[in-house]
Protein backbone atom coordinates (compact mmCIF):
# COMPACT_ATOMS: atom_id res chain seq x y z
CA UNK A 1 0.00 0.00 0.00
CA UNK A 2 2.82 2.39 0.92
CA UNK A 3 4.67 1.73 -2.28
CA UNK A 4 1.49 2.56 -3.92
CA UNK A 5 0.55 5.64 -2.78
CA UNK A 6 4.38 6.90 -2.63
CA UNK A 7 3.92 6.37 -6.90
CA UNK A 8 0.95 7.85 -6.47
CA UNK A 9 2.46 11.06 -4.91
CA UNK A 10 5.17 11.34 -6.74
CA UNK A 11 2.98 11.65 -10.27
CA UNK A 12 1.10 14.47 -8.36
CA UNK A 13 4.19 16.10 -7.92
CA UNK A 14 5.89 15.67 -11.32
CA UNK A 15 2.05 16.70 -12.76
CA UNK A 16 2.80 20.55 -11.25
CA UNK A 17 6.06 20.53 -13.49
CA UNK A 18 4.70 19.30 -17.25
CA UNK A 19 2.49 20.97 -19.50
CA UNK A 20 -1.33 19.30 -18.87
CA UNK A 21 -0.95 19.49 -23.14
CA UNK A 22 2.25 16.95 -23.07
CA UNK A 23 2.01 12.88 -22.97
CA UNK A 24 3.86 12.52 -20.30
CA UNK A 25 1.52 14.17 -18.14
CA UNK A 26 -1.53 11.98 -19.85
CA UNK A 27 1.05 9.02 -18.78
CA UNK A 28 1.19 10.25 -15.25
CA UNK A 29 -2.84 10.72 -14.72
CA UNK A 30 -2.51 6.91 -16.07
CA UNK A 31 0.18 6.12 -13.38
CA UNK A 32 -1.70 7.37 -10.69
CA UNK A 33 -4.88 5.59 -11.68
CA UNK A 34 -3.21 2.53 -11.53
CA UNK A 35 -1.29 3.22 -8.23
CA UNK A 36 -4.53 4.22 -6.23
CA UNK A 37 -5.92 0.69 -8.01
CA UNK A 38 -3.09 -0.94 -6.55
CA UNK A 39 -3.09 0.33 -2.92
CA UNK A 40 -7.08 -0.51 -2.88
CA UNK A 41 -6.52 -4.33 -4.08
CA UNK A 42 -3.12 -3.86 -1.41
CA UNK A 43 -5.93 -3.08 1.14
CA UNK A 44 -8.78 -5.39 0.61
CA UNK A 45 -5.92 -8.27 0.78
CA UNK A 46 -4.62 -6.96 3.80
CA UNK A 47 -5.12 -4.04 6.21
CA UNK A 48 -8.88 -4.19 5.37
CA UNK A 49 -9.58 -6.95 7.68
CA UNK A 50 -6.89 -6.65 10.72
CA UNK A 51 -9.46 -5.25 13.10
CA UNK A 52 -11.34 -7.91 12.51
CA UNK A 53 -8.93 -10.58 13.09
CA UNK A 54 -7.58 -8.64 15.88
CA UNK A 55 -10.99 -8.49 17.18
CA UNK A 56 -11.71 -12.48 16.57
CA UNK A 57 -8.16 -13.23 18.04
CA UNK A 58 -7.38 -11.11 21.20
CA UNK A 59 -10.07 -10.29 22.83
CA UNK A 60 -11.60 -12.76 25.87
CA UNK A 61 -15.14 -14.17 25.89
CA UNK A 62 -16.53 -12.24 28.10
CA UNK A 63 -15.68 -8.70 26.79
CA UNK A 64 -15.84 -9.94 23.16
CA UNK A 65 -19.38 -8.02 22.29
CA UNK A 66 -18.56 -4.67 23.85
CA UNK A 67 -14.91 -4.79 23.17
CA UNK A 68 -15.87 -5.98 19.77
CA UNK A 69 -18.53 -3.07 18.97
CA UNK A 70 -16.17 -0.07 20.47
CA UNK A 71 -13.41 -1.52 17.88
CA UNK A 72 -16.21 -1.56 15.25
CA UNK A 73 -17.16 2.08 16.04
CA UNK A 74 -13.82 3.40 16.19
CA UNK A 75 -13.24 1.62 12.52
CA UNK A 76 -15.91 2.86 10.91
CA UNK A 77 -15.33 6.67 12.70
CA UNK A 78 -11.40 6.67 11.15
CA UNK A 79 -13.16 5.75 8.11
CA UNK A 80 -15.41 7.99 7.89
CA UNK A 81 -12.85 11.08 9.20
CA UNK A 82 -10.59 9.94 6.04
CA UNK A 83 -13.46 10.38 4.16
CA UNK A 84 -14.15 13.71 5.17
CA UNK A 85 -10.64 14.86 5.34
CA UNK A 86 -9.97 13.71 1.69
CA UNK A 87 -11.53 16.29 -0.29
CA UNK A 88 -10.45 18.95 1.68
CA UNK A 89 -6.25 17.69 1.53
CA UNK A 90 -6.86 16.81 -1.96
CA UNK A 91 -7.45 21.04 -2.54
CA UNK A 92 -4.86 21.78 -0.28
CA UNK A 93 -2.39 19.50 -2.49
CA UNK A 94 -2.69 16.43 -4.51
CA UNK A 95 0.87 15.00 -3.64
CA UNK A 96 0.80 15.73 -0.23
CA UNK A 97 -2.26 14.11 0.60
CA UNK A 98 -0.82 10.85 -0.88
CA UNK A 99 2.32 11.69 0.90
CA UNK A 100 0.65 12.04 4.18
CA UNK A 101 -1.39 8.18 3.40
CA UNK A 102 2.02 7.00 2.38
CA UNK A 103 3.56 8.04 5.67
CA UNK A 104 0.09 6.14 7.82
CA UNK A 105 0.41 3.12 6.11
CA UNK A 106 4.74 2.82 7.13
CA UNK A 107 3.58 4.03 10.08
CA UNK A 108 0.43 1.00 10.51
CA UNK A 109 2.96 -1.64 9.51
CA UNK A 110 5.51 -0.61 11.48
CA UNK A 111 3.15 -0.40 14.78
CA UNK A 112 1.78 -3.77 13.01
CA UNK A 113 5.34 -5.44 12.99
CA UNK A 114 5.84 -4.24 16.53
CA UNK A 115 3.04 -4.47 18.62
CA UNK A 116 0.21 -6.70 16.75
CA UNK A 117 1.09 -10.41 18.49
CA UNK A 118 1.53 -13.27 16.60
CA UNK A 119 -1.50 -16.04 17.69
CA UNK A 120 -1.14 -18.63 15.45
CA UNK A 121 -1.15 -21.67 17.66
CA UNK A 122 -1.61 -20.07 20.80
CA UNK A 123 -4.36 -20.02 23.42
CA UNK A 124 -6.23 -17.15 24.61
CA UNK A 125 -4.22 -17.32 27.92
CA UNK A 126 -1.10 -17.37 26.06
CA UNK A 127 -2.14 -14.28 23.98
CA UNK A 128 -4.14 -12.36 27.11
CA UNK A 129 -0.28 -12.83 28.95
CA UNK A 130 1.29 -11.20 26.34
CA UNK A 131 -0.36 -7.97 26.99
CA UNK A 132 0.15 -7.86 30.64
Amino acid sequence: MALSLLVVSISFYLKEYISPDSDLYATLSLVSVAGVVVMVIAFSLGLEAMPWIIMSEILPINIKGLAGSFATLANWFFSWLVTLTANLLLDWSSGGTFTIYTAVCVFTAGFVAIWVPETKGKTLEEIQQFFR
